[in-house]
């Protein structure tokens, strides 16, 4: 049993304040990696929540390793962000306050493999022509950053 869980286990649906880190992570077309979750059937990026002892930066590459098989590599730090727009209920009624630091990266070594348990599908797509279905989180920090880099 993970961390999350043995802290759902005491303290059952009410919300949690939880730390995380995501990825912009970019092709050398510019595009950007979506992952299409299971569990909410939306499109969202790569990310996940910290486990005790961690930074940040060991969380987005655990997770990316765990979901995708990959390594992100020359990551920097696009901000951390938190508050009620980073409140989420997943369809099984638990609840988070997320605090999420937020990266981009250009580069990633291995080959994109989902792991089929959390993600069944992962794409890239052009940052202004991402899917209807995607997270209002992941659409607003894609605005943002698409604002940030231009």
């Amino acid at each position: 049993m993970g961390y999350v869980e043995d802290i759902r286990k005491a303290m059952g649906k009410k919300a949690l304040i939880l730390n995380s880190a995501g990825i912009i992570l970019l092709n050398d077309s510019r595009e950007v990696l979506l992952q299409f979750r299971r569990d909410t059937n939306n499109w969202g990026w790569p990310g996940g929540y910290m486990e005790p002892g961690e930074t940040f930066e060991d969380t987005i590459k655990r997770e990316m390793k765990e979901e995708m098989k990959i390594r992100p590599e020359n990551l920097r730090l696009l901000g951390v962000y938190s508050g009620p727009l980073f409140y989420h209920e997943y369809p099984n009624g638990d609840k988070v306050y997320s605090v999420v630091a937020l990266y981009t990266a250009d580069r990633f070594w291995g080959e994109i493999k989902p792991d089929n348990k959390e993600i069944n599908r992962v794409e890239f797509f052009q940052p202004d022509k991402i899917p209807d279905n995607t997270t209002k989180v992941t659409k607003m920090l894609l605005e943002e950053y698409n604002n940030f880099s231009l």
